[in-house]
């Protein structure tokens, strides 16, 4: 079993819209980051574990925990000439874009940022360092339990 961080601005999908969604199950869609899609594509297995992060917020940090719910498949949003995911250059033969399902598991506390910051044990966390910006990450597995231990207090 693997874990990840997955950033969602929550003004688009928030982890409420996941709990009040059919089955607690959303499509992860718009990712347009190449490593980010391979993660999705290559290394993410249905079971595996997700820190669902708000991003682009006023308070952002990890606001619940998930799973990955389905194996990979073409993101649909590539394909939408009115959207703003489009891309012009997928086809439904040659999809560039991958999507998995999400399914939410727990909330929990929300777990700012500025407090992960400061965990000893999140010193080495993908999203903690300078520069970071990919949306889908690896987190360890002592960083899943930390962050665990936190939000469930």
């Amino acid at each position: 079993m693997r874990y990840w961080l997955m950033k969602s601005e929550p003004d688009e999908v928030s982890f409420d819209d996941v709990l009040a969604a059919p089955g607690q199950t959303v499509a992860w869609f718009g990712v347009r980051n190449y490593q980010a899609r391979n993660f999705m594509r290559d290394a993410m297995q249905i079971g595996d574990g997700i820190l669902f992060y708000h991003s682009s917020c006023a308070v952002p940090g990890v606001a619940g925990i998930a799973e990955v719910a389905s194996g990979p498949y073409p993101d649909a949003s590539q394909f939408d000439r009115d959207g703003h995911y489009f891309d012009p250059k997928a086809t439904p033969e040659q999809p560039r874009w991958i999507s998995v399902d999400v399914k939410a598991k727990e909330q929990g506390r929300y777990l700012p940022l500025s407090e992960m910051r400061t965990v000893p044990e999140l010193e080495d966390m993908v999203l903690l360092q300078k520069g970071s910006r990919l949306s889908i990450s690896p987190v360890t597995p002592g960083q899943w339990k930390a962050i665990l231990d936190l939000i469930r207090v």
